[in-house]
């Protein structure tokens, strides 16, 4: 990548469309070797869409698969937060960091349909504004329970039979609108210390929640111009809760069939790079018709002449999905002040 430009990131949807032909008959090695693929190509990370209403695996179990038969791309499930706890949430993530030493993220979802509301019988699915609110309380209590074990609370002095030193160790306390968390977690602290989250700000009801928690926006939008002004308002929001804007990445969502998309991969690629130089956007979430036929394309077709141009990556520069993304590691809110990281 050229020195001083500001980096291009690239990822992908690995799960198909739920109307697309052969859904839901990829094999375990199919899947993999598309992870491989993707990879290959430098991008940033894959995503794998998950919801109650969908048949299939769990995306988190699927990721889990794929973690150890990769090496360098960042593996980012759907994970609802409505009918679910937040507790087992969060520890189901950091398990996945863990997995995949330090390359895991979630999309943070919610479930807005009745029908999944009967599945579990609990309540009824509240109002998208109430179930986002319930969504960034989740990523909150998160990233507390990430932090709940200092980054030297294990100890694992086989001689004295001591695991952790317990003062290393803290209670959360949580009071949410509809859960409490006490902690600290089941699971020590996350090679990345917080995996990374990701939210779809694409409906307003989300903006808030992607705004204040964060730290990979996707939006949808069909020009340049409406992406950057989503882009700005995110921005701004964002500095509003006293974040650093400048730690966002905002991405575009675009869905394709690469064997119509108009252009072809050739003007993808084109879109990507003009998007991207005129400031609407800091990369591309493609989400293929078919997986198994566009994902190849997107990574030869479209990453390829990226990199050609010097826009995007040649080779991983690190091993984390917070280094793809260019984002710190962050410091245990509870370790004490002046620690490193």
């Amino acid at each position: 990548m050229t020195t001083g430009v500001r980096p291009l990131h690239l990822a992908a949807e690995l799960a198909p469309l739920p109307a697309s032909a052969g859904a839901g008959s990829r094999t375990v090695a199919g899947t993999v070797a598309l992870a491989r693929l993707a990879e290959d190509a430098g991008l940033d990370f894959l995503t794998h869409d998950d919801s109650f209403a969908r048949p299939g695996l769990d995306a988190l179990a699927v990721l889990a698969r794929i973690a150890p038969e990769t090496r360098a791309v960042g593996l980012v499930p759907t994970v609802t937060t409505t009918h679910t706890e937040p507790f087992h949430v969060q520890a189901a993530v950091a398990t996945l960091d863990w997995v995949s030493r330090g390359r895991a993220g979630w999309r943070v979802a919610v479930s807005p349909g009745e029908a999944e509301a009967r599945l579990f019988g609990r309540r009824s699915a509240p109002p998208a504004d109430a179930l986002w609110q319930e969504a960034g309380e989740t990523a909150e209590v998160a990233r507390l329970l990430w932090d709940s074990w200092e980054d030297d609370a294990e100890i694992r002095d086989v001689a004295t039979g001591r695991f952790v030193d317990r003062r290393k160790l803290h209670h959360v306390g949580f009071e949410g609108a509809t859960f409490s968390v006490k902690g600290p977690s089941i699971v020590p602290r996350p090679p990345q210390g917080n995996p990374v989250v990701v939210v779809d700000a694409t409906r307003p009801a989300a903006r808030e929640t992607a705004a204040r928690h964060a730290d990979v926006a996707l939006v949808r939008a069909s020009s340049p111009e409406e992406a950057a002004a989503l882009r700005a308002e995110l921005h701004r929001a964002a500095r509003a809760h006293g974040r650093d804007p400048g730690l966002l990445r905002v991405l575009l969502t675009l869905t394709a069939d690469l064997d119509t998309h108009p252009g072809g991969p050739a003007a993808l690629a084109g879109l990507v790079a003009d998007w991207h130089g005129g400031g609407a956007v800091d990369g591309l979430h493609l989400v293929p018709a078919d997986p198994g036929r566009d994902l190849p394309r997107f990574a030869a077709e479209v990453a390829g002449p990226l990199r050609d141009r010097g826009l995007f990556r040649t080779a991983y520069g690190g091993t984390t999905l917070r280094d793809h993304l260019g984002l710190p590691r962050p410091v245990s809110q509870y370790a004490p002040k002046g620690a490193d990281a």
